[in-house]
């Protein structure tokens, strides 16, 4: 097995593990916090992501390419000038934007987001963006080697030691009231992502090829080449993050003052948010990790198939792509419609979430879609786009909630529907760029047995779940009904032609 892909696979295992982690992660905040807390930390959260966007400005994957190139090449000097721009770079701009962040802090809590209790939690997270700042330079600098452990398993450490603190900084500090305890949840992710610093550096120090003392840092007035190398290809880079990260920011503001323009108390806003965000939401992604898996397979194989102008192959790779994710997806979506609130009930011990999880469930069959889409996209060069059409999807998004969050028959489900409308848009755009660029033909036989076979399931479910689990108590029967269910659409859709032999014999997805 070659270097790249033992690193791929170390990196994607540790993605799923860290994904179902940080799922374990929400839980335990959600169980502990409440649904009032949960809203006070996920309206905080975008702002942190956002001013950790603005400190990387997409550094990390030029460093990686830089890396690569210069450790190719043998230039060990050239690597060292690499680390040391980049360390400067982001330092610096943590240093400016963390404070910067905490002198803002009153007015986000008290003006934009209509709730005083987030400062706080805005306060506790603010430590941990110089932080970050280093460790995604030493992350970049492990994955352009070709060394992906130590990224992989610094994630990991990172949400291991999230939970645990979690556990006891917000016990401590519930007793204060629940914006101390959100701020809690808070500081324990910073020190998570200081557990995941110290790892990295340890790493580093056992693999160094050079040290990190002063005359380190002395080589940068010399690299003015660097710096233009670095940013050239960082600055590109981080457009489409940056956009998302815009739009992650201003969507709990705009569903806020559209709430109180509604009518609806701050306190009432935030527990609401914090239920459709922290609760309902997560549970919604967390089948995604499987089109993220084919999403990183699905770049390569476009990219080799377009460049060598294979078209048939072209086709059929994405053909074959989609499909896998209309039967997985599909799943997804049936199990969540038809268990959302005993899922709840299981995960949060609330079942207030299941109202948004069965109202938005099916438009998430379009998400599921888009993970793979935006990868044909890189795949055909094609990143531009799919930018532009983040960024169309992000402005109808924020449109849709104010319409809608600020009348009152609607309040936060305006939120809900500015979301599923967003991801539909932005899925349907990507499809027909799609369609721009290459010759791809719409088998709607397949559309349709996919729509009988997601009828049939349903109702199958129901029938099976009437007849024979009645008796049980709710977690055997949440468990024997998702299994029930799981089966009869596999096996529904092996009868249909959904689901192929060759499907189950194929591993990996793409071969050739």
């Amino acid at each position: 097995m070659s270097k790249f892909l033992k690193g791929t696979l170390v990196l994607m295992a540790a993605m799923f593990i860290t994904k179902i982690l940080g799922f374990v992660n929400r839980i335990v905040v959600a169980r502990l916090i409440g649904e009032e807390g949960v809203g006070l930390y996920m309206m905080v959260f975008p702002t942190f992501i956002l001013v950790v966007t603005l400190t990387q400005i997409g550094l990390p994957v030029a460093i990686s390419r830089s890396i690569a190139a210069a450790e190719a090449r043998g230039e060990t000097a050239k690597m060292k000038r690499i680390l040391a721009v980049s360390l400067a770079i982001t330092v610096s701009l943590s240093l400016l934007f963390t404070p910067a962040l905490l002198m803002l802090a009153p007015y986000l809590s008290e003006t934009l987001f209509t709730d005083p209790r987030t400062y706080y939690p805005l306060i506790a997270i603010s430590p941990a963006i110089p932080i970050i700042a280093v460790s995604s330079v030493l992350r970049g600098y492990f994955q352009g080697r070709q060394n992906m452990k130590p990224a992989a398993y610094s994630q990991v450490i990172e949400q291991i030691a999230r939970i645990i603190l979690i556990a006891v900084f917000t016990k401590q500090m519930l007793p204060y009231g629940v914006e101390y305890a959100a701020a809690g949840a808070m500081a324990a992710a910073a020190v998570g992502e200081l557990a995941s610093l110290i790892y990295l550096l340890c790493m580093f120090r056992l693999n160094k090829t050079f040290l990190l003392r002063r005359r380190f840092f002395q080589t940068i007035h010399k690299s003015k080449d660097t710096v233009k190398e670095l940013l050239e290809v960082a600055l590109p880079s981080t457009g489409s993050r940056m956009i998302g990260s815009l739009s992650w920011f201003f969507e709990p503001i705009v569903v806020t003052q559209s709430l109180a323009i509604a009518g609806v108390a701050a306190i009432t806003a935030t527990r609401e948010y914090g239920v459709l965000t922290g609760y309902a939401l997560p549970v919604m992604f967390l089948p995604s990790f499987v089109t993220l898996a084919l999403s990183t397979s699905l770049v390569p194989a476009v990219s080799e198939a377009y460049a060598k102008k294979h078209y048939k192959l072209l086709e059929h790779r994405i053909q074959e792509a989609l499909r896998f994710c209309l039967v997985t997806g599909g799943l997804a979506v049936l199990v969540l419609f038809l268990y959302a609130e005993p899922l709840m009930k299981f995960m949060y011990h609330s079942s207030n979430g299941s109202r948004f999880i069965e109202l938005m469930a099916p438009f998430f069959l379009f998400y599921y879609y888009q993970g793979p889409l935006q990868a044909v996209l890189q795949g055909l060069n094609l990143a531009n786009a799919a930018m532009i059409n983040s960024f169309i999807g992000s402005a109808i998004k924020l449109a849709v909630i104010f319409i809608f969050a600020s009348q009152p028959q609607f309040g936060i489900f305006g939120a809900a529907l500015g979301i599923s409308v967003s991801i539909v848009l932005v899925t349907l755009l990507h499809l027909a760029v799609v369609f721009k660029k290459i010759s791809l033909t719409i088998h709607l036989g397949q559309y349709l047995k996919f729509t009988i076979v997601l009828v049939i399931s349903y109702f199958a479910s129901q029938i099976v779940s009437g007849l024979w689990l009645t008796g049980l108590t709710p977690l055997p029967h949440l468990a024997a009904g998702i299994i029930t269910t799981c089966l009869l659409y596999l096996i529904f859709s092996f009868v249909s032609g959904l689901i192929t032999k060759q499907d189950v014999k194929r591993i990996p997805f793409f071969k050739k």
